[in-house]
């Protein structure tokens, strides 16, 4: 049975091009790049290589590029190095939408006497700037929020949300997993002052990510060892992951576009499909500002997993929420704060799209689920 895989915004899979770039740092080009001869030193010439491949992805300097082992750990050292370099500061900004790695890391926080504002959204995922601005106080140590949504897709107004945390002289983080690869991202004209990615989002292996650091930010390691990465994350380069995510990120930069306007239009088959032929059913999320692959649906009275296992006896994966969440039997807590209601909040799909998705497979999709969601409605304990 052929393997239909939705839910790219879990993890991707590794790029041919990815792969044959890393094998000779996984054979014969076993070196470390911190060594002074020059078995070493090519080693590092292609660290710095891929530093300068995200580096242009990304509209920043090679130097503002600290290589990591995923986002949640760019996000953790964002977090921290907030917090270490301004302890007079007591007050943290986020939203009550954001990934665990962010949410997580903010309620540790709160149990050492930190107040946080969880910004809320409206019943399409959008914030509200007013709310936002009110937020924002001499207190303020960091305000992080993220570029996209992983649930529903939802990208925010960070231009404008950065600008406004700038003139207050606060902070500005943002985790852009979900969006880098997809979405334009200029740091030359946007004043982020930290922005997470993580590489299995952008067809790498999992393991490796990337905190950009504007110039000037002081900043903290919150790993301490070895000078590596200019003794802002200590540990031996993870080279073959490096050079992946060097050259996923020169694939998308020179891709973004073509691959985004194709994944939008086969997004939008299958979201159409569905929602025509299966009754009770709401798309979540905001249908104007989105990323091109991800769409989130979802099934009156139904359970996602449900839906999930009988998709998954067809070989389609898909996803009812985060990963990173995944065995909670609570509703997602993203759909939770957009008010979606409860007995829709349950049967929520989520299919995320990549560049290798298919138009037979999106239509294979759109054949198949109208008969799985009639079989459960049939015997489903929550019939109207």
């Amino acid at each position: 049975m052929k393997t239909i895989y939705l839910d790219n915004n879990a993890t991707t899979a590794i790029a041919p091009e990815v792969r044959e770039a890393m094998l000779p740092y996984l054979g014969e080009l076993y070196g470390n790049p911190s060594s002074m001869y020059s078995f070493g030193g090519q080693v590092a010439e292609a660290v710095d290589t891929a530093r300068g491949q995200l580096a242009e992805l990304l509209g920043a300097s090679p130097e503002e590029i600290i290589f990591t082992s995923c986002g949640s750990e760019s996000d953790n050292s964002a977090i921290w190095t907030a917090v270490r370099t301004q302890p007079e500061k007591r007050h943290m900004i986020t939203t009550r939408v954001e990934h665990p790695a962010i949410l997580n890391g903010m309620q540790h926080l709160e149990n050492q006497g930190y107040r946080v504002t969880y910004l809320g959204v409206d019943n399409k995922g959008r914030l509200d700037l007013d709310e936002y601005a009110a937020a924002l106080d001499e207190d303020t140590a960091l305000v992080s929020i993220m570029f996209a949504n992983n649930e529903v897709g939802n990208y925010y107004p960070i231009q404008r949300m950065a600008e406004m945390a700038k003139e207050r002289g606060i902070l500005f983080h943002t985790d852009a997993v979900q969006a880098v690869g997809k979405l334009p991202i200029n740091m030359g004209s946007m004043p982020v002052d930290m922005l997470s990615l993580s590489g299995h989002k952008l067809h790498t292996p999992k393991g490796i990510g990337a905190l950009y650091v504007r110039k000037g930010v002081r900043f903290r390691p919150l790993l301490r060892g070895g000078h590596q990465e200019r003794s802002r994350r200590a540990g031996t380069e993870n080279v073959p992951y490096i050079v992946g995510l060097g050259v996923a990120a020169q694939m998308a930069a020179t891709h973004m576009q073509q691959e985004s306007a194709a994944m939008a239009r086969l997004r939008d088959r299958p979201e159409h499909g569905i929602t025509n032929s299966i009754p009770d059913t709401i798309v979540n999320g905001d249908p104007e500002n989105r990323l091109p692959n991800t769409t989130n649906i979802s099934f009156k009275m139904e359970l996602g997993e449900a839906i999930l296992i009988m998709l998954d006896r067809m070989g389609i994966c898909a996803s009812s929420g985060s990963a990173c969440t995944s065995g909670s039997l609570e509703p997602s807590h993203v759909l939770r704060a957009m008010g979606v209601p409860f007995n829709y909040a349950h049967g929520s799909i989520r299919l995320s799209l990549s560049r290798y998705t298919t138009e037979e497979e999106v239509d294979f999709v759109i054949q198949h689920f109208p008969q799985i969601i009639a079989t459960l409605r049939k015997i489903s304990p929550f019939k109207d």
